[in-house]
Formats: structure tokens, C-alpha cells, sequence
């Protein structure tokens, strides 16, 4: 088998079974190597480290799939990660043992290293899967995965948005469409008793943000009489809640004419009072900027914005960011109320995330503690060996 060996004093963090190899951690590359291909990791002793998917353009030179030598990289190993997988989320709950496929469960299946298979990205919405094979190694094995994912889950529409950015760090095209069954339509899905239309073919990442299920139980159960805006609405997951939850009136906020559509069509599929809602379309920064100077307050405000950092290079201009849109809500609140706030930035550390949220706090001169520290569903999982995969952040802050 082909082979990359470490660098003399680079192998600490496979030895902690972090799965990622950098390429300035590699001294030397033997064979002639595939990209995708699965390849031995030794240490400059000649010892073995890990096997791992090669990955020939990308800074992260390959992603471990396992650190046990007599461990096959086959389709019995990717079948054993994928049970192991589904098995999780049935002891949580979100899935059942039963194979229907005509129900309306929304849950994250695969998610990426995490579940011991870097790159891939599984999402159910209904009687549909939907995939992102984001780096090389889980493209090298798509057809395999995806033959894998329709035996074990009894769901036969399977659909692609490899249409990250990401995908071009890897040397690989962005692609979306069908890969099995038919193309979707609007699909529906069920969450914390109120249904959603998802747009798998043109929503944002795979449809929805499965990530944020239990953080919007939480804004439903501090609605009651609030008046409440909610910014980067998408197609309205926190406004539904905040509207179910009792909410005096609901502002939505969105840069989106199709995501606003699809939250008032949301809103009227639930039976959810449309005389409390104002849908507002336009950048969330001017609109908080043009509310500051006219003076209107809310009791809630719902900041969940798009991802400002894609690493921890941008850490600094993404802070900013957050800076300036924390300090506009602090400054829009009402005395007594709560700021749900969240950082989905992998470049944004939770001190980092805090520190900003304390100085926006300072700055807009309101006294505030947080009452929730929050992050993403369970079917979200951070493995220990790759804290990476904690990437949601959230502070729930009451003002006095």
C-alpha cells in the first residue's frame, strides 16, 4: 500500500487520533497515489500511525479512516460506520427501528468525522436523503456510500448538494442532482410538532438547519407576549416557534425574497396567526442600524446569522461582524429581554464568541448574563478526538 510518512515530532496529534494530516506535517510521499485512495500514515520510525484517504490538492493532505492496522477500508467498514451511525440516533430517539418511508422525520444521519466518515454529510427529510461528499476520500467511495445508505435506511431518493465551497479545497467540482429515485420537489417535515416545508434542491446547505432543533424549543418557551425579531429568519424554524410558543408579534428578517416565501407558506401551513407577522426583506445589518435610529425595541431578538469565519484566519474580520450586529440587538432590547445569539463560524472559538458578546454588551451599555450556553442537536455529535466538530455556538442574555 502506498504510504505518507510523518515528519519527526509532527505525529502528537495521530497519536490522539485526530484525523486530520496536514501537508506540511508529511516528509515524504511513496507510490504513485490516487486521489481518494486509502493509504498508510507512518511515523519518521516507519511506524504505524492510521489509514486515511488522500487527498492530493487539499491543505489537510488526507483524513484518517481508522487508526487499527488490521482494520480493512472496504465496504464492510463503511457499512459498520453508517449502522453505527444510525444506531446513535435511534438511541436518541430521532429515528426508529421501523423503516417507513412516508413519515416526516428531519435528522442529520452522518455527520462527517464524527461519525468516522470524513467528508460526508447525510441528512433525512422525509422519505429522501440528501448528501454532501465534501472531500476526497468520501467522493473516491461515493457510488459504494450511497448503495450502502439505501440498504440500510430503506430510502430509496437519494439527492446530492455537493455545492459547498469546500468541495474546491479538495480539487473537486461542486455538484448538485439526483443520485437515486426521483428529484424532489418540496418536501415536508415534521419538528417539535409543527410542520416545514424544506427546499432540498435550492435551500441552504442540505435544506434546513437540523443543527438548531433543540435551541428552537428554547426560544419557544420564552415567547409568550414577546414582541420578537428575528433576523437571517431563512424559512422561518425560530419564527414558527417563537409564533407557537405565544408571541405577541414576530418580525422576520431576511436578505431572501424565495426563503421569506417559503417562511410565510410555513406560517399558514401550521395555522399560525399571520395577523402577527411582518416579513421584512433586506440586510439585517441596515435594517438593525435603521430600527436603532428610529428607536424600536423588542422584548426577543434572534440573531442567527450565516458563517462570517471559515477558519480561524478570518477569526479577526469575522469578529467584527459579530461585534457590530450583538451591539445593534443589545441596543434594540427592552429592559427585561432576551437575546438568543449564535456563531456558526469554525474560526470563532465559544471564549472568542463570549468575549465579543460581553463587549457588545459593554459598549451598548446594558448590564446582561447568560442564562443558556447552547450548541447543536445531538445528531450533530463532536467526537473527543476532533473537537472541530463543535462548530455552533450560542448565548441566550437577559438584560436587567
Amino acid at each position: 500500500m502506498a504510504a505518507l510518512t510523518i515528519k519527526p515530532g509532527r505525529e502528537k496529534s495521530l497519536r490522539r487520533h485526530h484525523p486530520w494530516i496536514f501537508s506540511g506535517a508529511i516528509e515524504l510521499e511513496s507510490g504513485a497515489i490516487a486521489p481518494g485512495e486509502t493509504v498508510d500514515i507512518l511515523s519518521s520510525q516507519e511506524e504505524f500511525l492510521a489509514k486515511a484517504a488522500y487527498s492530493p490538492h487539499s491543505q489537510i493532505r488526507a483524513r484518517a479512516w481508522t487508526f487499527d492496522q488490521e482494520e480493512r477500508v472496504d465496504v464492510d467498514f463503511f457499512r459498520n460506520r453508517i449502522q453505527g451511525a444510525l444506531t446513535l440516533r435511534k438511541k436518541m430517539g430521532l429515528i426508529s427501528d421501523a423503516r417507513i418511508e412516508n413519515d416526516r422525520t428531519a435528522c442529520r444521519l452522518i455527520h462527517a468525522e464524527s461519525d468516522g466518515i470524513p467528508g460526508l454529510i447525510v441528512d433525512r427529510y422525509a422519505n429522501y436523503l440528501v448528501a454532501q461528499f465534501l472531500s476526497t476520500g468520501v467522493e473516491f467511495w461515493k457510488e459504494t456510500l450511497v448503495d450502502i445508505l439505501v440498504d440500510t435506511t430503506g430510502i430509496g431518493n437519494v439527492f446530492e448538494r455537493s455545492d459547498a465551497d469546500v468541495r474546491q479545497l479538495e480539487g473537486l467540482v461542486t455538484v448538485s442532482g439526483a443520485l437515486r429515485g426521483d428529484p424532489p420537489g418540496m418536501v415536508m417535515v415534521s419538528e417539535n410538532g409543527l410542520d416545514f416545508y424544506v427546499d432540498i434542491t435550492h435551500g441552504h446547505k442540505t435544506g434546513f438547519y437540523l443543527d438548531q432543533r433543540a435551541n428552537r424549543s428554547l426560544v419557544r418557551s420564552y415567547s409568550s407576549g414577546c414582541d420578537v425579531l428575528d433576523c437571517f429568519c431563512y424559512s422561518g424554524g425560530f419564527s414558527l416557534n417563537a409564533l407557537a410558543g405565544g408571541a405577541n408579534s414576530l418580525l422576520a428578517v431576511d436578505a431572501s425574497a424565495d426563503a421569506l416565501d417559503l417562511l410565510k407558506k410555513n406560517v399558514a401551513m401550521n395555522d399560525l396567526p399571520l395577523d402577527k407577522v411582518h416579513i421584512l426583506e433586506g440586510d439585517v445589518f441596515q435594517v438593525l442600524r435603521k430600527f436603532r435610529d428610529s428607536r424600536q425595541s423588542f422584548d426577543m431578538i434572534i440573531l442567527d446569522p450565516p458563517k462570517f469565519a471559515q477558519s480561524a484566519n478570518q477569526a479577526e474580520q469575522a469578529a467584527r461582524g459579530y461585534k457590530d450586529i450583538n451591539l445593534l440587538a443589545f441596543k434594540l432590547l427592552k429592559p427585561g429581554g432576551t437575546l438568543f445569539t449564535f456563531s456558526c463560524s469554525g474560526g470563532i472559538s465559544p471564549d472568542l464568541f463570549q468575549k465579543i458578546v460581553a463587549g457588545a454588551a459593554l459598549d451598548a451599555g446594558v448590564n446582561a448574563r447568560i442564562v443558556h450556553v447552547l450548541t447543536q442537536a445531538g445528531d450533530h455529535p463532536v467526537a473527543l478526538n476532533f473537537p472541530e466538530g463543535a462548530y455552533l455556538k450560542g448565548l441566550v442574555c437577559c438584560i436587567a
